[in-house]
C-alpha cells in the first residue's frame, strides 16, 4: 500500500553534503538567487539545490548517469511545490503560535550526536556540510513546528470508522492473503574456512548444538515470504531449500552465512481480525493525505505565493 508523505521534508535537507562551489561571486549569487516568493518570504535556489541533492542520492541507488540526471530533473518542479508548501506550514505553525519543547529538540540532537563515535567526529561531520550545532537544532526546531501544526489542523480531527474497515476489507479481500513463510535457523561466520567446516559436517549429519560448542559463530532465527525484497544472495539460497535441508556458505559482504529451513508455513488468508490494524493504517494514511491536500490548497489560496524561476 502506497506512502506518500508530503510534509517533513525539512529533516531531509539538514543532513545534505554540498556539492556545488561557492568559490566566486558568481555562483554566490547563483545560489542567492530568489526562485520563489511564499507571502513576505523567499526560497532561493540553494534550498531548492539542496533539495535536488537529497532526491540525487535517493535515486543513486537504482539510475546512473543520464537516466538519474532526467528523473531529477523531472522531479524539479515538484520539488519546488514541495518547498513552497513547507514554507506555508512554517509560516502558519508561527503564527498559530505552535510551540517546541527546547527538550524534545534536545533529545533528537542527542539521538543523532549517538550515531558518532565521538563528540569531534559529529562536529567535523556539521561542518563538511556547511553547519554548525545551532543550524541543526533550527531544523529540527522547524521541523517539529510543522509536525506539530498538522497534528493539530489535520492529523488529529481524522476518524475511521468500523464499518469503513469492514467494507474496505469485503471490497479488497485479494489483498489479505498472507504468503507463504519459511522460518530459518541462520548460522553467521567471520572467516570462509570455519563456515565451510562447519557446512560440510552439518551435511554430514552432525547436530548443531554441538558444533556450537566446538566453533565461533552467531545463531539467529530468520523468516522469509516472497516479495520481501531479500539481497539476491538470500532469495537464490532459501527458496530452494527443503526442510532441514542446509546451504552451503554464502559470502554477504564480509561474512558468510549458512541457511537451514526449519518450518513452511503455507500461504493462508487473513481474516478481518487479523487485517484490521492494516486496513485502519492505511485508510488513515488515504485520509491523512486527502485531508492534508485540501488544507494546503487552502493555504495556497489564500497566501501570495509567485514563481520567479525560469
Amino acid at each position: 500500500m502506497r506512502r506518500i508523505i508530503k510534509f517533513a521534508i525539512i529533516l531531509f535537507l539538514i543532513f545534505l553534503p554540498t556539492y556545488y562551489l561557492l568559490a566566486t561571486n558568481c555562483c554566490i549569487y547563483a545560489q542567492d538567487k530568489v526562485i520563489a516568493v511564499v507571502n513576505s518570504e523567499i526560497i532561493t535556489q540553494k534550498e531548492l539545490t539542496d533539495f535536488l541533492t537529497f532526491i540525487r542520492l535517493q535515486y543513486s541507488r537504482q539510475l546512473q548517469g543520464k537516466a538519474l540526471e532526467e528523473k531529477v530533473n523531472s522531479m524539479r518542479i515538484d520539488s519546488l511545490q514541495r518547498l513552497i508548501e513547507d514554507r506555508l506550514i512554517l509560516q502558519q505553525a508561527k503564527l498559530n503560535k505552535i510551540t517546541v519543547e527546547p527538550s524534545r529538540v534536545k533529545a533528537k540532537i542527542d539521538e543523532i550526536r549517538k550515531r558518532y563515535a565521538a563528540e569531534s567526529d559529529f562536529e567535523q561531520d556539521l561542518a563538511k556540510q556547511g553547519l554548525v550545532r545551532a543550524d541543526l537544532e533550527s531544523k529540527i526546531g522547524e521541523q517539529m513546528l510543522m509536525y506539530n501544526l498538522i497534528e493539530q489542523k489535520v492529523r488529529s480531527k481524522i476518524i475511521i470508522r468500523p464499518d469503513e474497515i469492514t467494507t474496505f476489507f469485503t471490497q479488497n479481500k485479494e489483498q489479505f492473503l498472507k504468503p507463504e513463510e519459511r522460518i530459518l535457523t541462520l548460522l553467521i561466520f567471520q572467516d570462509e574456512e570455519t563456515a565451510k567446516t562447519v557446512g560440510s559436517r552439518l551435511h554430514s549429519g552432525e547436530k548443531l548444538d554441538e558444533l556450537a560448542t566446538k566453533f565461533s559463530f552467531t545463531k539467529d532465527k530468520l523468516s522469509a515470504s516472497p516479495g520481501q525484497q531479500l539481497r539476491p544472495e538470500i532469495e537464490a539460497t532459501v527458496f530452494k531449500l527443503g526442510i532441514n535441508e542446509v546451504s552451503d556458505p554464502v559470502k554477504i559482504d564480509n561474512q558468510y552465512f549458512i541457511f537451514r529451513l526449519d518450518e513452511i508455513i503455507a500461504s493462508q488468508r487473513l481474516s478481518l481480525t487479523q487485517a484490521q490494524d492494516k486496513i485502519q493504517a492505511y485508510l488513515f494514511e488515504k485520509k491523512m493525505q486527502e485531508d492534508l491536500a485540501k488544507w494546503l490548497d487552502e493555504l495556497k489560496k489564500q497566501s501570495y505565493i509567485k514563481i520567479l524561476e525560469n
